[in-house]
């Protein structure tokens, strides 16, 4: 039995049905024909391009997840530059209809409440550790009511730094007054929640939401595999 586990938010328990890509091939078959008459396919395959280049270096990734509004605005404008349309209002509408929809379409994934009461009824400290920026990560807490499940709540738009550092899962234990070889860390990115943990001592349990399996190129190898949080009552 673990004294506190530490879990990610966003696609741990908070989740969309829609997958990304899904959302943008729509607003791309619905945005074409407004960029000069464009096939939705060229659109969809300039937005990918960009946003795989985007996501891929670190200090991209951080910057950009810390403002995700202002970040998806920025690669819809660099894919339009791409296809040599000027249309920055265009763009944005996309990027801001995405943002809009991502936010209208979050929920929290099936049984999570009843497990995180069961946690609680279980005497287990629990820690929330969610990169991003304070504001949309804060609206998400308040909308699915999650503050008072927890002991202690990291944002790194908040703390200053986010997963993968160390800090964060140092910190959260600190404040739950728990040593590493006693906690439990929760998530679905095997890079940022799972990877930093095994080194520290920390229990590290992925969640694969989307029931792909571990990636073959991962050198990240968790101590444990869940499709939804609410396996875990069954694994104390």
């Amino acid at each position: 039995m673990p004294q506190a586990i530490l879990f990610d938010m966003d696609d741990t328990i908070i989740t969309w049905e829609t997958p990304p890509d899904t959302v943008w091939n729509t607003l791309c078959r619905r945005y074409a024909p407004e960029a000069d008459g464009l096939q939705p396919e060229k659109l969809f395959e300039a937005i990918d391009r960009i946003r795989s280049w985007y996501w891929s270096d670190k200090a991209r990734h951080r910057a950009g997840r810390l403002d995700l509004y202002a970040a998806r605005r920025e690669i819809i404008r660099l894919a339009f530059t791409n296809l040599k349309i000027d249309n920055p209002a265009l763009a944005d509408k996309i990027a801001d209809t995405f943002s809009a929809n991502r936010e209208a379409t979050s929920s929290l994934v099936p049984g999570a409440i009843k497990t995180l009461k069961h946690l609680r009824q279980q005497a287990i400290r629990l820690a929330l550790i969610t990169n991003g920026g304070s504001e949309m990560q804060r609206a998400k807490i308040k909308k699915f009511g999650l503050a008072p499940f927890f002991d202690n709540i990291l944002i790194e738009g908040e703390f200053g730094c986010g997963k993968p550092d160390e800090r964060v899962f140092l910190h959260s234990l600190e404040k739950l007054n728990v040593p590493p070889a006693d906690a439990w860390m929760v998530g679905d990115d095997l890079e940022r929640d799972i990877s930093p943990c095994r080194p520290l001592g920390i229990y590290a349990l992925w969640v694969d939401g989307r029931k792909k399996g571990l990636p073959t190129s991962s050198q990240t190898r968790p101590d444990g595999i869940i499709q939804n949080i609410s396996e875990i009552p069954g694994l104390l």
